[in-house]
């Protein structure tokens, strides 16, 4: 059997499960999540090589319709990865019928040739015969190559998908070595980590005003040790006292967790150092935006 691989973009709604899927695909942590929409603001690279092919996967920012200069940079980056790939998963939620979003991405599909599987997602919280209409509705619109109901919380269904994924992808060599499974540095990786930390933390708008950079990354190799140090830019000073807690309490906490998950994913010791700045409107600030690879 020949050899394949190729390039697959996981899109759709912002929070309808694209990190969960990638992560569980991958079978380890590459991609944030959380419990709030647009988690993912750069597109994550995945890289899974199996015996008979290597699938590199792009979650992009969850496609919605943008007001800020942040989030329309999000789903240009969302979008524009469509036009580079082998394969688009669109993947939905299990809704009786779809909602506005899933209909706009729709459209956007119906433009581009490439072959789209159909992913509903969820399908452990509901009675299957409600996926019925769901199926109805997209198979009529007779774009999408597969239609794949799956769980991507509890894997159901998962291992299907990936040997049908696996055929529509050219025949050629791997991209990637095989042991690796994520292209983004590993200082990407720690900034991603404190801001899910930030995200699981904190509420309302704090999430959303949050950006992190990297300030210090230093390996020292002999000692078994990172050192992070990052800084938390907020857009308030509200937002501000809110992140740093009474007495620095949520900081601390932000930074035991993320530290502690650093830990375990890379395997050495971490000493990290947290510091919050307030860059008021740095959501709508283009250079301050591409400064920080958005």
């Amino acid at each position: 059997m020949s050899y394949r691989s190729g390039f697959i973009s996981i899109i759709g709604r912002p929070n309808v499960g694209k990190s969960t899927l990638l992560n569980h695909l991958l079978g380890q942590k590459v991609s944030i999540i959380s419990d709030k929409p647009q988690t993912t603001r750069n597109r994550i690279v995945g890289v899974k090589t199996l015996p008979e092919g290597q699938m590199v996967f792009f979650d992009t920012p969850g496609i919605h319709k943008a007001k800020s200069k942040l989030n329309q940079r999000m789903v240009q980056t969302a979008l524009g990865s469509l036009q580079e790939v082998d394969l688009i998963f669109f993947m939905v939620e299990p809704d009786p019928e779809p909602g506005e979003g899933d209909r706009f991405i729709a459209e956007h599909l119906r433009q581009i040739e490439t072959p789209k599987i159909l992913i509903i997602n969820k399908i452990d919280l509901v009675k299957k015969d409600r996926l019925i209409p769901l199926l109805s509705y997209y198979s009529e619109m007779g774009q999408f190559s597969e239609i794949f109901p799956v769980s991507a919380l509890t894997g159901e269904n998962l291992d299907r998908l990936i040997p049908t994924a696996l055929s529509y992808l050219p025949e050629g060599e791997p991209f990637f070595p095989e042991d690796l499974v994520t292209d983004q540095p590993v200082r990407f990786l720690a900034a991603e980590v404190i801001r899910e930390k930030v995200f699981q933390k904190t509420h309302e708008e704090i999430p959303y005003a949050v950006a992190v950079h990297i300030d210090t990354f230093k390996e020292e190799e002999e000692k078994n040790l990172i050192t992070i140090q990052a800084t938390l830019f907020v857009e308030r000073d509200s937002q501000k006292g809110i992140l740093i807690g009474q007495k620095g309490q949520m900081l601390k906490e932000i930074g035991k967790q993320a530290r502690e998950e650093l830990e375990a994913l890379l395997g050495t010791r971490i000493f990290m150092e947290l510091w919050v700045k307030v860059k008021k409107g740095w959501s709508k600030d283009e250079a301050f935006l591409t400064e920080m690879g958005y």
